[in-house]
């Protein structure tokens, strides 16, 4: 698995169309992040992808943030894993926020094996483009 660091979260490459987004604890997301996050998994995939964006550290969106977020045109799922009611309602405020961008924005629980179910709901995602390559973790 590859790992790479941001300025303000890890992303770990789960094959060859997943990556895994862990943001630091107690960090508040800007628009400048989301732009250089990005930035790297465009310069890592070169067909569409899924990011499970793995919520274990608490933290925060700017307005800003949360209106870029799972924009770029080569992501074609976004799951996220919560551990906590904040991170849930987190997660409800940006399906909200972006109803209308219709996002495949999918949410899992971390505390009833939601990282499993989360990888496996983005291979299911992703197969149905036959675009998913190699998969490591199913």
């Amino acid at each position: 698995m590859d790992k790479h660091r941001l300025s303000f979260a890890t992303v770990n490459i789960l094959s060859d169309n997943i990556a895994e987004l862990i943001v630091d604890n107690d960090v508040e997301v800007s628009l400048e992040m989301v732009e250089e996050h990005d930035q790297l998994l465009t310069s890592i995939f070169t067909k569409r992808f899924g990011v499970l964006v793995n919520k274990i550290n608490n933290y925060s969106y700017a307005y800003e943030a949360t209106l870029s977020m799972g924009s770029i045109a080569q992501i074609k799922a976004i799951a996220t894993v919560n551990y906590s009611p904040q991170g849930e309602k987190s997660t409800q405020e940006i399906i909200k926020t972006r109803i209308t961008d219709n996002l495949n924005l999918n949410n899992f629980s971390g505390l009833e094996l939601g990282w499993q179910q989360a990888y496996d709901w983005l291979i299911q995602e992703l197969q149905d483009e036959n675009i998913i390559g190699t998969d490591e973790y199913s």
